[in-house]
């Protein structure tokens, strides 16, 4: 066998190696298309039931509440002991919700994946305003039952020396 045949083999090889990659999806894309399909079951399932194209935030609004029964979250009412307590020492009777993070995620994909099945991102149900007032309000709402507080991190300036300064210390080295 000459080189030329092992390196069409190789070459062949990692084609065959790439269509197996490009036909596998990522986790993101797995994750995107199983959230996308609960959502169209979800619609589907409303009495009377709702089509992708007649769907708005309040649809979205209602689906994120009806995820809040699957949650593994735990957030403590304001009446509760433990309220405000990011590390409660005993187990109470306070709810658990889907954490706002994973919720957070959930509509980034969800978006995205209304947008690739020909929705316009003018009129995305998932980027509505109502959709980020209510993914804010969970947020501030967990932050407070769990006593942690969500700051925004302020950007911080990037300070560059002044040239001159360099420049000076350089020729006074010389």
């Amino acid at each position: 066998m000459s080189k030329l045949d092992s390196g069409g083999e190789a070459a062949a090889s990692s084609a065959t190696t790439a269509a197996a990659a490009v036909a596998t999806p990522s986790r993101y894309e797995s994750q995107k298309r199983r959230d996308w399909n609960t959502f169209l079951q979800f619609l589907k399932n409303l009495n009377p039931p709702a089509s992708i194209s007649h769907c708005n935030s309040n649809h979205v609004l209602e689906f994120l509440r009806y995820l809040d029964q699957f949650g593994k979250t735990k957030v403590h009412l304001s009446g509760c002991g433990f309220f405000g307590q990011p590390d409660p020492p005993a187990a109470c009777a306070c709810p658990l919700r889907q954490a706002w993070g994973s919720l957070d995620a959930l509509i980034g994909r969800l978006r995205a994946a209304y947008e690739e099945h020909g929705g316009s991102p003018e009129t995305n149900p998932f980027g509505n305003g109502a959709v980020r007032i209510y993914l804010r309000e969970v947020k501030d709402c967990q932050a407070k039952a769990r006593g942690i507080p969500y700051k925004k991190k302020k950007k911080r300036k990037i300070t560059h020396p002044n040239r001159n300064s360099i420049n000076s210390s350089i020729n006074l080295g010389n």
